[in-house]
């Protein structure tokens, strides 16, 4: 995780979480979890304050939300405590024994990583889930240069054959470019099975 924007994510915990809270519900990354997701233990990687790892726990998938932010976490403890709630950092994910969850979402995450970390991050994504598991991942679409916003979060313009490279061995079951229903963003969406045959 890029190290300015975890600061901007911790000193500002409270309100990121209540920006988020303030958004229309994602409509549309729910209907392609409802869509995709099987039953099974699952992993919301950069949960932030916890709002869908909640709605994926309201749905029956037991879930365990993963952030780098200790400031994004003591939110999401504190608004959904019926969910666990754990530190964990991209790429590495230390602390996540592979083969350890039959879903795992990543939604609009991956462009705070610096470019050189998003194929490994995708990597280690994979590896934390069972054979014939599924995921979800998306990101901000960013064209042009990096840049950052107003509180110095990094959206990395990266080539998105870094994310589909890191995914060959998988099947994928969804690729596309929309607008993001809650954040009004666009975002690159991709939903890969892995393969059943690697660990």
């Amino acid at each position: 995780m890029d190290d300015t924007t975890l600061s901007a994510y911790n000193r500002d915990a409270k309100a990121f979480a209540d920006d988020w809270a303030a958004q229309p519900a994602p409509i549309d990354m729910h209907n392609v979890v409802d869509r995709f997701f099987i039953p099974g233990p699952t992993a919301d990687v950069g949960c932030g304050s916890g709002r869908d790892a909640a709605w994926l726990g309201a749905r029956g998938y037991p879930t365990v939300g993963f952030d780098a932010s200790e400031g994004l976490l003591a939110e999401a403890r504190s608004r959904h405590p019926q969910i666990e709630f754990k530190r964990a950092v991209l790429p590495a994910l230390d602390g996540i024994p592979e083969a350890s969850f039959t879903n795992v979402l990543c939604e609009t995450v991956i462009m705070h990583l610096e470019p050189e970390a998003i194929a490994p991050a995708v990597a280690r994504l994979l590896a934390i889930l069972v054979p014939g598991g599924v995921l979800y991942l998306s990101w901000r679409v960013t064209a042009g240069a990096d840049r950052r916003d107003e509180r110095g979060r990094l959206y990395a313009a990266f080539d998105p054959e870094r994310v589909l490279r890191a995914l060959e061995t998988t099947r994928i079951l969804l690729d596309e470019e929309v607008g993001s229903v809650s954040s009004g963003k666009l975002i690159r969406r991709i939903v890969a099975a892995k393969s059943s045959a690697h660990s």
